[in-house]
């Protein structure tokens, strides 16, 4: 009989111990749960969170399994889905009483329940490919009011610079709600403007509205155009919303519309879901324009009254910056955006490369504007921030751009993803939200477990019976074997 030194067998012993340990987690079912995260670099997800998290739901009487916090924000594990869905709604309610301005994401997601000590070590569970694991499922509506304000928007500037080319004279021209508002203080203005318009913009009915001394002229788009400039909103959102799912490097996912202003986003094997959720939802888009550095503008935006053509915003440091209305640039002429770090200070960053139109424009600017202040505009659900406003030493060429300024590591990837992926062409609403389970893959995987099971008692059966000890060896070789 072949005999081996005692190492030998220590060596197989802690071997075998250590699989056991890394194998156990497979055996823990995936819980429901609750996920809260920030996009915000000032909100930070700490001890403190955790415990407002515990409270919230203590006093909804709401039961939780577990709680924990990382890098990826406070996880709460439930013992069903129903009660998974009630925390979600106490939690949203708590963490961001302003709906309209959040601080935290909070989401639906899945997590392993193996202890504690086994996460410790390392000793995470196998996950599953994309077509057995399941994933989460978003049901997001289109802000169709917004794509025609946006429309509305257009055409103002439109508008106005073809009269200024046309060199019509009015007295001024504003959007009001979806209309188009030009006075005039002549008649024969007025009439010129209705034929340089109705021939330039097909698509916009016009009316002319008598004011006293003044008259005036509003455009509104024909229904016909508003179909087609809501129609046209879902399909680029869709499309957006598929470069951004590709960003996220998931395979195979669905998106969809569903109806006339809905779409459908699963994304199967999403382990982030806050994450999903936030980059899917957000609307961010880039501008740039130039800092009023006037002292008298700024100390009258500071007492409330803004002046004419400027917008009072706030920097990340909680500095105000008052910004003109007029924007120098927009994100559209981004050709690629990638996250990276500042060479002289090592913040992250995002370094951008213009197209040509915008290349020409930046350069042209940073020339005229020498030792003037440009402020980099993140405009987000109809809210500005102005993540940098650096002053301009020279002319700048070339169409690359670095923008830097109190962001973390994260959120200048998530930055970087939306600008490469593009804007959405009307801001979105998730509606519905819940995790999927792997219904066909349960299946498979069950068929699977089972034919692997019922073939391993029948094989050792046999080789029991006709090897004996020798056989019995064996099976608990292979028993280790397919354990670990």
């Amino acid at each position: 009989m072949n005999r081996y030194p005692l190492w030998k067998y220590v060596v197989i012993g802690v071997a075998l111990l250590i699989g056991v340990f890394y194998t156990l987690p497979n055996f823990f079912a995936e819980v429901p749960a609750v996920q809260v995260s920030t996009s915000k670099s000032n909100v930070k997800i700490d001890a403190s969170t955790l415990q407002t998290v515990e409270e919230a739901l203590k006093a909804a009487n709401v039961p939780y399994r577990g709680e924990t916090v990382d890098a990826t924000g406070v996880k709460v594990r439930f013992a069903d889905p129903d009660t998974q869905l009630k925390a979600k709604d106490v939690l949203q309610a708590k963490l961001n009483p302003d709906p309209n301005n959040p601080n935290y994401i909070v989401a639906l997601n899945l997590l392993s329940s193996s202890p504690r000590w086994l996460a410790k070590i390392g000793a995470l569970p196998m996950y599953l490919g994309l077509d057995l694991r399941g994933g989460v499922h978003f049901l997001l509506q289109v802000d169709m009011k917004a794509a025609l304000d946006k429309a509305a928007d257009r055409y103002t500037t439109d508008i106005r610079s073809l009269l200024r080319e046309k060199k019509v004279i009015y007295a001024g021209i504003a959007r009001e709600g979806q209309n188009v508002a030009v006075r005039f203080r002549d008649a024969g203005e007025r009439a010129r403007a209705f034929q340089e318009i109705d021939k330039a913009f097909p698509d916009l009915q016009l009316r002319e509205i008598e004011a006293g001394s003044e008259s005036r002229l509003v455009a509104n788009l024909k229904p016909e155009a508003q179909k087609r400039i809501q129609d046209g909103a879902v399909q680029q959102n869709i499309t957006i919303l598929r470069n951004r799912v590709n960003e996220l490097g998931v395979a195979e996912p669905i998106v969809q519309q569903q109806g006339a202003d809905r779409v459908v986003v699963q994304l199967p094997g999403v382990q982030d879901t806050a994450r999903a959720k936030d980059i899917l939802g957000r609307t961010a888009s880039l501008e740039i324009r130039m800092v009023d550095d006037d002292p008298t503008a700024q100390q009258q935006a500071l007492s409330g009254q803004i002046p004419l053509g400027d917008d009072l915003l706030v920097e990340r440091s909680g500095q105000p910056v008052l910004v003109k209305r007029q924007v120098v640039l927009t994100g559209d002429r981004i050709n690629d955006a990638q996250p990276g770090f500042d060479g002289r200070s090592n913040e992250p960053a995002v370094h951008v490369n213009l197209d040509g139109t915008g290349a020409r424009i930046f350069k042209e600017v940073t020339r005229d504007n020498v030792g003037k202040r440009m402020a980099i505009v993140l405009v987000e659900k109809g809210k500005a921030e102005v993540i940098t406003a650096p002053v301009i030493r020279e002319e700048i060429g070339g169409g690359r751009v670095q923008i830097s300024g109190r962001m973390n590591t994260r959120e200048s990837n998530d930055i970087a993803l939306l600008m490469r992926a593009g804007a959405l062409a009307a801001p979105m609403e998730i509606v519905e939200e819940r995790t999927v389970g792997p219904s066909l893959g349960k299946e498979n995987i069950e068929k699977g477990f089972d034919s692997v099971l019922y073939g391993f008692i029948a094989l050792s059966i046999f080789i029991i019976a006709y090897y004996e000890l020798m056989g019995v060896i064996s099976v608990i070789s292979l028993a280790v074997n397919l354990l670990l």
